[in-house]
């Protein structure tokens, strides 16, 4: 049996991982393009996919595993050829988590403190201190309380800021106010200074962040958005910043990435863009990941991470 690795990507990017992925599977049989016969598409057992094009994991009879080595499977589920009774695994990088947690810890650091205001200053060569409030009179809303936004919303909460969890489903992560639903949805809008997206994209948040959104948002908060761009509404973001309903919003991600020059994100006064890169997969860590996966699938464990197919993540 062989293990198929296909992804959209560049040569020196699919062979970095296949590099490690060998070092990890010594063994392995690996095929680096879909199948070109019935016999090779009846060996592939387990295929290790970083969004691949759509209909290439088709037509694989054995196939007894999808494991993404992105965090986000959302591109994956629109295949409407993705095999339906294939367990699908999400990748959870304890680097990538690493990663984005010291990213939101920045980002709020730098609302709270007032940093970003200061950076303005210097190329105005302006000489004003501001004040110093502290953590604790800050409230931070991460929304998210899978693995990544609890360890987020721990770590904050560590540095002393008043931290609540927002989940469509009730999480309990210790440290943390718990809201879920639509109610406790609205309560944390209106009391956070910072919200921190850290969502799932899925059908019922794709466009969260709308003008109704904002307007519930207490006034002069600020948005961190990590997740996906498709998560907001760009116009009616530009819209609440420009008539001071939001403070400022730093964002990783877009609604079409590159951003493309001319937007009006690259020069907004009250806009930080950051080139999609609060947490990438690290190869190294995410193939001891994948190794895991691959042995439990042998030995008829658990496989871990599991996607929920009908949630969407």
């Amino acid at each position: 049996m062989s293990l198929l690795l296909l992804g959209r990507w560049q040569p020196a990017e699919r062979d970095r991982w296949l590099r490690l992925l060998q070092a990890a599977l010594p063994n392995e049989q690996w095929l680096l393009a879909p199948p070109s016969s019935a016999a090779e598409a009846a060996e592939v057992e387990a295929a290790i996919v970083a969004n691949p094009e759509p209909g290439s994991l088709a037509g694989l009879p054995n196939l007894r595993l999808i494991q993404s080595l992105w965090a986000g499977v959302e591109r994956l589920l629109q295949d409407g050829s993705l095999p339906v009774n294939v367990p699908l695994a999400r990748m959870v990088d304890p680097a990538m988590n690493e990663a984005m947690t010291q990213t939101a810890l920045w980002a709020v650091l730098s609302l709270q403190r007032g940093f970003f205001d200061l950076q303005a200053q210097q190329l105005r060569g302006e000489w004003l201190a501001p004040q110093q409030p502290r953590a604790s009179e800050w409230r931070v809303l991460v929304l998210g309380q899978g693995e990544l936004g609890g360890r987020v919303a721990q770590s904050l909460a560590a540095l002393g800021y008043s931290v609540s969890g927002w989940s469509r489903r009730p999480a309990q992560v210790e440290g943390v106010l718990a809201l879920h639903g639509d109610m406790g949805l609205a309560e944390g809008l209106a009391q956070a200074d910072v919200i921190i997206n850290l969502l799932p994209l899925t059908p019922q948040t794709s466009r969260f962040f709308d003008a109704a959104r904002f307007a519930a948002m207490k006034a002069g908060a600020s948005l961190v958005n990590l997740a996906r761009g498709a998560h907001v509404v760009e116009a009616d973001l530009l819209a609440a910043l420009e008539q001071g309903r939001l403070r400022r919003a730093v964002l990783d991600v877009f609604e079409h990435e590159p951003l493309p020059t001319g937007h009006a994100f690259w020069r907004h006064a009250k806009v930080t863009v950051l080139p999609h890169c609060a947490a990438q997969t690290d190869p190294r860590s995410a193939a001891a990941v994948v190794k895991g996966n691959i042995q439990a699938l042998r030995a008829g464990a658990s496989l871990q991470h599991l996607v929920e197919r009908q949630q969407g993540y």
